[in-house]
Protein backbone atom coordinates (compact mmCIF):
# COMPACT_ATOMS: atom_id res chain seq x y z
CA UNK A 1 0.00 0.00 0.00
CA UNK A 2 1.46 3.36 -1.04
CA UNK A 3 2.04 5.91 1.67
CA UNK A 4 -0.35 8.84 1.35
CA UNK A 5 1.78 11.32 3.32
CA UNK A 6 3.68 13.45 0.87
CA UNK A 7 6.43 15.87 1.84
CA UNK A 8 6.28 19.25 0.18
CA UNK A 9 8.84 19.83 -2.52
CA UNK A 10 10.92 22.96 -2.18
CA UNK A 11 8.82 24.70 -4.83
CA UNK A 12 5.60 23.66 -3.10
CA UNK A 13 7.03 24.98 0.18
CA UNK A 14 7.81 28.30 -1.52
CA UNK A 15 4.25 28.52 -2.84
CA UNK A 16 2.90 27.79 0.64
CA UNK A 17 5.04 30.60 2.10
CA UNK A 18 3.73 32.96 -0.56
CA UNK A 19 0.16 31.95 0.28
CA UNK A 20 0.79 32.64 3.98
CA UNK A 21 2.28 36.03 3.08
CA UNK A 22 -0.74 36.92 0.98
CA UNK A 23 -3.08 35.93 3.80
CA UNK A 24 -1.02 38.09 6.17
CA UNK A 25 -0.94 41.05 3.80
CA UNK A 26 2.87 41.26 3.49
CA UNK A 27 3.28 39.95 -0.07
CA UNK A 28 4.16 43.48 -1.30
CA UNK A 29 6.47 44.32 1.62
CA UNK A 30 9.97 45.19 0.41
CA UNK A 31 11.72 43.01 2.98
CA UNK A 32 9.41 40.08 2.29
CA UNK A 33 9.76 40.39 -1.49
CA UNK A 34 13.56 40.60 -1.47
CA UNK A 35 13.94 37.82 1.10
CA UNK A 36 11.46 35.60 -0.73
CA UNK A 37 13.34 36.22 -3.99
CA UNK A 38 16.54 35.02 -2.30
CA UNK A 39 14.70 31.97 -0.99
CA UNK A 40 13.56 31.05 -4.50
CA UNK A 41 17.16 31.33 -5.75
CA UNK A 42 18.24 29.05 -2.91
CA UNK A 43 15.56 26.56 -3.91
CA UNK A 44 16.83 26.53 -7.50
CA UNK A 45 20.41 26.03 -6.31
CA UNK A 46 19.33 23.15 -4.07
CA UNK A 47 17.38 21.55 -6.89
CA UNK A 48 20.37 21.69 -9.24
CA UNK A 49 22.80 20.43 -6.59
CA UNK A 50 20.48 17.56 -5.68
CA UNK A 51 20.12 16.56 -9.32
CA UNK A 52 23.89 16.66 -9.80
CA UNK A 53 24.47 14.48 -6.74
CA UNK A 54 21.85 12.00 -7.95
CA UNK A 55 23.46 11.85 -11.40
CA UNK A 56 27.02 11.44 -10.12
CA UNK A 57 26.34 9.52 -6.93
CA UNK A 58 27.36 10.38 -3.40
CA UNK A 59 30.90 9.14 -4.00
CA UNK A 60 33.06 10.40 -6.84
CA UNK A 61 36.44 9.22 -8.06
CA UNK A 62 39.32 11.55 -8.68
CA UNK A 63 42.09 10.26 -10.91
CA UNK A 64 45.63 11.54 -10.55
CA UNK A 65 48.20 11.94 -13.32
CA UNK A 66 49.81 8.56 -12.65
CA UNK A 67 46.43 6.85 -12.94
CA UNK A 68 45.91 6.38 -9.22
CA UNK A 69 42.29 6.93 -8.14
CA UNK A 70 40.89 8.17 -4.86
CA UNK A 71 37.24 8.07 -3.83
CA UNK A 72 35.72 11.18 -2.24
CA UNK A 73 32.29 12.30 -1.18
CA UNK A 74 30.73 14.45 -3.87
CA UNK A 75 31.93 18.06 -3.46
CA UNK A 76 28.38 19.30 -4.12
CA UNK A 77 27.25 17.73 -0.83
CA UNK A 78 28.92 20.42 1.26
CA UNK A 79 27.45 23.14 -1.00
CA UNK A 80 24.05 21.48 -0.68
CA UNK A 81 24.31 21.40 3.12
CA UNK A 82 25.42 25.06 3.32
CA UNK A 83 22.63 26.16 0.99
CA UNK A 84 20.11 24.14 2.99
CA UNK A 85 21.22 25.88 6.19
CA UNK A 86 20.93 29.26 4.47
CA UNK A 87 17.49 28.42 3.07
CA UNK A 88 16.29 27.37 6.53
CA UNK A 89 17.51 30.70 7.96
CA UNK A 90 15.80 32.54 5.13
CA UNK A 91 12.51 30.78 5.92
CA UNK A 92 12.90 31.83 9.56
CA UNK A 93 13.41 35.42 8.41
CA UNK A 94 10.37 35.22 6.14
CA UNK A 95 8.23 33.94 9.00
CA UNK A 96 9.46 36.76 11.26
CA UNK A 97 8.55 39.29 8.57
CA UNK A 98 5.09 37.75 8.21
CA UNK A 99 4.52 37.69 11.97
CA UNK A 100 5.92 41.17 12.57
CA UNK A 101 4.45 43.04 9.62
CA UNK A 102 1.32 41.01 9.04
CA UNK A 103 -2.24 42.26 9.42
CA UNK A 104 -2.23 41.84 13.18
CA UNK A 105 0.18 44.63 14.11
CA UNK A 106 -0.75 46.38 17.36
CA UNK A 107 -0.78 50.06 16.36
CA UNK A 108 -1.74 49.67 12.75
CA UNK A 109 -3.24 53.15 12.34
CA UNK A 110 0.04 54.93 13.16
CA UNK A 111 1.98 52.62 10.88
CA UNK A 112 -0.42 53.25 7.99
CA UNK A 113 0.35 56.97 8.27
CA UNK A 114 4.11 56.39 8.18
CA UNK A 115 5.35 56.91 4.58
CA UNK A 116 8.35 54.59 5.09
CA UNK A 117 6.13 51.82 6.43
CA UNK A 118 3.69 52.30 3.54
CA UNK A 119 6.53 52.22 0.99
CA UNK A 120 7.97 49.05 2.53
CA UNK A 121 4.53 47.47 2.29
CA UNK A 122 4.33 48.34 -1.40
CA UNK A 123 1.83 51.19 -0.95
CA UNK A 124 3.18 53.92 -3.22
CA UNK A 125 -0.02 55.98 -3.43
CA UNK A 126 0.18 59.43 -1.80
Amino acid sequence: MAEENKKLTLNEQAEKILEIAENSGVQANFFFVTTFKRYKVQINILTELEAQIKRDGVLVTKQYVKGRENVYSHPAISDYNRTTDSANKTVTTLMKIIRTLGKNTEDESEEKDDPLYRALCGDIDD
